[in-house]
């Protein structure tokens, strides 16, 4: 009888913490009774909450509480400040392409923004290309697009009007928020420089649900927060981006063992082998020999500068369109044949010619070839890099990370978004 009654009293007291925990939770999510207009944008299907929990790196999952689907920019600011208005705000994490590759675009138990529901919304207007008029446009041209757009988008509207963007990555089925919010690179950046150094003009929604509109002119301080912050200050919900002329060949050459991409940019390092005059929006007719292929002079007095061997030198021409959207080139075949979801490392580097033959014996001898890479060995060898896309950092990573930077990046995330709301999957403050 008496084990009979501690056994019970075990029994009694297992499932009296288990109310307590079914309470808690319970509380825990009752101040979550959203307004009945956000709580309709709010998705538990099984589906996108398996699509927000997962990204591009499959390597980090973590389930949602919800999936808001925003329908306007009004929607997104009352949901960042219904957030705020409690007493234990929800975290909010933007997501676009879901390119993100250690879950920076995630969040556990909170909300996922899904911007590529505002697409559906535009009626047309997430792409703007803006007339190239001196007179009534003193910006010259420039296209406003939406953050949640995509760069192969904004390319195909672009060249409608025989203008392109500047900068660019090498993939383009990324949104333009997301890139923005990051650095945006690609081989062609040191001559651009990356994406975020080509913006004029923000919308973005602030981690306090304030619509802001700012350049370098007006609001400087959010324009340069949000550009590169990793989505810590705000939502870019619109981007300003200069256009130019744009190219309508390129050539791509492969010498064996260095690759390098030339692109047209006005008159340099042009190939084009069509034999008549250029028209408008075209580029100079030039050719040259070196071995069978037909190159510019410019071309070929480059590659004579290079160690490499002729006879396995690879050239193509190739329309604009394809020499930028190559990488999707190769996307498509690897996905046919079931290759594009596993591992593929995919490194975008850029190395000074001075110290190229250090980086074959450090890297590719010492390290690919020998298969002895190891955590942290950069920093454990002194190398300190300017990192882009980076993530899977401690807060004190971090803080290192940005270094000197660090108590402005703070004090901004102070003034932005003083809840820490946003995108909690970069791990900069937890």
């Amino acid at each position: 009888m008496e084990r009979n009654i501690v056994y019970f009293s075990k029994v009694m007291g297992v499932l009296w913490l288990w109310s307590i925990m079914v309470v808690k939770e319970v509380e825990a999510w009752s101040a979550f009774h959203a307004p009945k207009e956000l709580a309709a944008k709010f998705s538990r299907n099984p589906e996108a909450l398996s699509l927000a929990s997962t990204d591009y790196g499959h390597i980090v999952h973590k389930i949602p509480w919800v999936v808001f689907e925003p329908s306007s920019l009004n929607d997104i600011s009352d949901l960042i400040s219904f957030s705020n208005s409690l007493p234990i705000p929800f975290t909010i994490a933007p997501r676009g392409q879901g390119h993100s590759v250690l879950g920076q675009a995630m969040t556990r138990d909170g909300v996922v923004l899904n911007m590529t529901h505002l697409n559906a919304f535009r009626n047309g207007s997430g792409i703007l290309v803006s007339p190239c008029d001196g007179k009534k446009n003193p910006l010259g041209c420039y296209a406003d697009v939406g953050g949640e757009q995509r760069w192969i988008d904004v390319l195909n509207a672009t060249l409608k009007r025989g203008l392109t963007p500047l900068a660019w990555t090498d993939y383009l089925y990324l949104s333009i928020g997301g890139t923005l919010s990051n650095a945006g690179i690609n081989g062609r950046s040191f001559r651009f420089g990356p994406q975020i150094f080509n913006v004029l003009q923000l919308d973005i929604i602030t981690g306090k649900g304030d619509l802001v509109t700012c350049s370098p002119e007006k609001n400087s301080e959010a324009f340069y927060a949000v550009l590169g912050g990793l989505g810590q200050f705000g939502v870019i919900t619109r981007a300003r981006i200069p256009l130019g002329p744009a190219p309508t060949r390129a050539s791509i050459i492969f010498p064996f063992f260095i690759q390098i991409f030339l692109l047209g940019i006005k008159v340099q390092l042009i190939c084009c082998t069509i034999k008549k005059k250029p028209i408008y929006m075209s580029w100079p007719i030039c050719e040259a020999m070196l071995g069978k292929g037909l190159l510019c002079p410019e071309v070929a007095n480059l590659i004579k500068g290079l160690n490499f061997v002729p006879t396995f030198m690879f050239e193509k021409n190739a329309s604009y369109v394809e020499f930028l959207d190559r990488v999707h080139a190769a996307e498509l075949v690897a996905n046919s044949q079931g290759l594009w979801e596993v591992p593929h490392p995919w490194l975008n580097i850029f190395v000074p010619r001075s110290r190229i033959s250090d980086f074959n014996e450090g890297v590719f001898k010492g390290i690919i070839l020998k298969q002895n890479i190891t955590t942290g060995f950069c920093k454990d060898a002194g190398i300190k890099i300017t990192e882009y896309l980076t993530g899977n950092k401690t807060h004190q990573e971090w803080v290192e990370h940005f270094g000197s930077k660090w108590k402005l990046f703070e004090d901004r995330k102070a003034e932005f978004d003083p809840k820490r709301i946003l995108s909690p999957g970069q791990g900069i403050f937890q």
